[in-house]
């Protein structure tokens, strides 16, 4: 028999699921199955399940037609079970690595009916909070089991699902189940404990709890917080039944709930204010209804007194000493802060530009504004610019002006209205546009204005990890200020992807209340719909013959690594692509491209560098050569051979951080060094049978969205309002 059966369900979890099941199946314990159960979710969580399971025989997808909530779906792969015990995972958290042999461990040496494991509270800026494990048991329990009439203060332990390993027999035996609804772990865990003779405590942190910025259900408000008390009620109705087989648990039962209720009320992110007042009564009402004829432990302090308040109904008492409370926590909270805060060093001209701007925000937003830039204003491409001009042909009321750097206004294209970065113009469209466009984010002091809109495009499907989950990944992620950058997120009304991976990799860096649109990438619009006659003439212009045989080389950039370049030798190259051959080589936009001017080939190699649109030097060449840029995803378009150059993939995977594993699902053929490059290119390999099967697998898990009409797209749903 399988030891542990993992029941994870999926419900809009796609920017997690991967790293819970990795976090699993990767353990150093193979004896397990994982079952996944899709509960009719509307992202790619149902297409992650079965990918996993594609490639891994212990995942058991199941698929829900509709949604029927976390704790009937938790029922669904209950009952699909195999294993001697039964994990309940909730698909955005994941295990701490190396964990699973010491739970096994213990499993086996103690058969406990219950098995509570440690875990920590995961929170956005990669800080972790510690359970209540320490405090309930100063001193582990060690290997023994025990019921909860000998340690009672086991209640006090998190009332979850997710932090315990259940014998599945156990379960089966006394009928126990998820009930509907929220808080539906509630009336699972609580009576389990009651119900089992052998309860076991695993000192050691086993689960991350996942404290999401946005889509948990404890950071909702409104009335189904009201839930909660059905499924306490559901908890009495158990222990009356059960009579004397629970008999002096009731108190410390009691005390647990009312705890809870106090929880749910004190939490402003559950309970809107117009709410609370009757969610008290109700708490009041339970107080009475369920008060034990013995009486209960009180707790001492400031909770004891709300305990009294709840008792006595004294709601307005209550409300009246909670906001009392809240107050001065805010005016500690704002002292503080003054004391830590450093006035900046101002120049008088970037002081007047400021007061400029706050005074623009005054005026009404311009309805026909669109301001547009890309990368950090370096200039006119990308999606911005794939955007703009589907726009000027779809909503030619909507007037676009690019935001540009002094030096690079030569290179916009004729006809494009632009300001240039740093002026009055500059700060004055940024506070009137109603869309703001953009594949970087917008400097902090932009503010967003009601009625504005915000697109964020991006600029590239992820290989290196992004966002929030750099914090990861130190060595690369030197110097950024994360809580800044979820300042400048929440800000997006709009994340414009090319993939269902990329969503969900943006989503998990990224988290915030933002829509959405999966639609394909604008800038890759051009390579869907090229013609020979627009690769022939991409070609004249670089000064490349049609019977040439063109290979970019477009590495990226090591922020851990400054400096460094993958070694590469362009007369070594040449040598092998043969006299017909041409070289172009790019290098990334952080290294300072505007220092290589464009000019003549020499001996075969030309930098194009400086070349202000990419897309041209992908229709010129016949082969890509890149390491982790996201070139390859667009290359793939072309459906033309792209090598992986990966000399320091094991470096880069561990300081800077991957997404996948690049080298077991590459686009082509993989290069480790420079003598294997070279032989690809010698032996055929780059468009040999495998490197095409690769690419085939490569382009329809990342490109089957670039069909040519991704601008069209973007400019229907944000410009026009079309719902598609």
């Amino acid at each position: 028999m399988t030891l542990i059966s993992f029941v994870v369900p999926a419900f809009k979890v796609q920017g997690y699921l991967r790293e819970c099941l990795d976090s699993i199946l990767d353990q150093p314990f193979g004896d397990i199955e994982v079952i996944g159960v899709d509960d009719a979710s509307p992202d790619g969580s149902g297409e992650i399940l079965a990918e996993y399971a594609l490639r891994d025989p212990r995942v058991r997808p199941v698929g829900l037609a509709e949604n029927v909530g976390l704790g009937p779906a938790r029922n669904i792969g209950l009952d699909r079970a195999v294993g001697e015990y039964v994990w309940f995972v909730d698909g955005d958290d994941w295990l701490v690595p190396g964990c699973l042999p010491h739970v096994a461990g213990r499993l086996r040496d103690t058969a406990p009916d219950v098995l509570i494991v440690d875990h920590v509270r995961a929170h956005w800026n990669n800080v972790g909070t510690r359970s209540a494990m320490r405090d309930v048991f100063p001193v582990p329990p060690g290997a023994t089991t025990f019921t909860l009439r000998d340690r009672p203060e086991t209640l006090k332990l998190l009332h979850t699902a997710w932090n315990r390993v259940v014998r599945r027999e156990f379960l089966n035996e006394r009928g126990l189940r998820f009930e509907p609804g929220w808080y539906e772990d509630v009336s699972f865990s609580y009576p389990a404990l009651m119900a089992a003779g052998r309860i076991g405590v695993l000192d050691r942190i086993c689960l991350n709890y996942r404290q999401r910025r946005t889509g948990a259900i404890t950071r909702t408000r409104g009335d189904r917080h009201f839930e909660v008390f059905p499924q306490w009620h559901r908890v009495f109705g158990l222990m009356d039944r059960w009579g004397p087989e629970v008999a002096g648990l009731r108190p410390a039962v009691f005390e647990r709930m009312i705890w809870h209720y106090l929880t749910v009320l004190g939490n402003g992110d559950r309970i809107a204010p117009e709410l609370r007042a009757p969610f008290f009564a109700q708490m009041h009402a339970d107080y009475v209804r369920f008060l034990p004829a013995e009486g209960y432990p009180v707790p001492p302090g400031p909770e004891g007194l709300k305990h009294r308040l709840v008792a006595a109904g004294r709601w307005r008492t209550f409300s009246a000493l909670r906001e009392a409370h809240q107050a001065g926590e805010t005016a500690r909270r704002t002292a503080r802060l003054a004391r830590r805060r450093v006035a900046p060093v101002v120049r008088a001209r970037d002081l007047a530009l400021g007061e400029y701007y706050r005074a623009e925000l005054h005026r009404p937003i311009d309805p026909t504004l669109a301001v547009y830039a890309a990368y950090w204003y370096r200039g006119y491409s990308c999606n911005p610019a794939a955007i703009y001009e589907a726009a000027r042909r779809l909503a030619p009321q909507v007037r676009g002006v690019w935001i540009v750097r002094r030096d690079r206004v030569a290179a916009l294209p004729p006809g494009v209205e632009y300001v240039v970065a740093g002026t009055p113009e500059y700060h004055r469209v940024l506070a009137r546009a109603r869309w703001l466009v953009n594949n970087v984010n917008f400097p902090d002091f932009v503010r967003k204005r009601p009625g504005s809109v915000h697109v964020q495009t991006h600029h590239g499907t992820p290989v290196k990890v992004m966002g929030l989950d750099q914090q990861r990944y130190p060595v690369g992620a030197m110097g950024m200020n994360f809580a800044g950058l979820l300042r400048r997120v929440d800000r997006w009304d709009y994340s414009i992807t090319s993939n269902s991976f990329s969503t969900q990799m943006w989503e998990r860096a990224y988290p915030a209340d933002y829509t959405t649109l999966e639609v394909g990438y604008p800038r890759n619009d051009r390579l869907a719909l090229a013609t020979a006659e627009d690769r022939g003439q991409a070609r004249a212009a670089l000064g490349i013959a049609p019977d040439e045989y063109v290979v970019l080389y477009a590495p990226t950039h090591r922020e851990h690594l400054p400096g460094w370049r993958p070694p590469f030798d362009p007369d070594r190259m040449l040598d092998v692509l043969g006299p017909r051959g041409r070289l172009l080589m790019r290098s990334h936009y952080f290294h300072d491209r505007e220092r290589h001017p464009r000019g003549p080939a020499a001996d075969g190699v030309l930098d194009v560098s400086a070349y202000d649109r990419v897309e041209d030097l992908y229709l010129a060449a016949d082969a890509l050569v890149t390491d982790y840029s996201s070139a390859m995803f667009d290359y793939a378009v072309l459906d033309r051979p792209v090598v992986v150059y990966a000399p320091d993939w094991d470096a880069y995977r561990v300081a800077r951080g991957v997404y996948f594993d690049l080298l077991a699902e590459p686009p082509g053929a993989v290069a480790l060094d420079f003598p294997g490059l070279l032989d690809v290119f010698r032996s055929g390999a780059v468009d040999g049978e495998a490197a095409e099967r690769a690419r085939s697998a490569f382009r329809a898990r990342f490109c089957a969205l670039d069909d040519g009409h991704a601008a069209e797209r973007v400019v229907r749903r944000v410009f026009l309002g079309e719902t598609p």
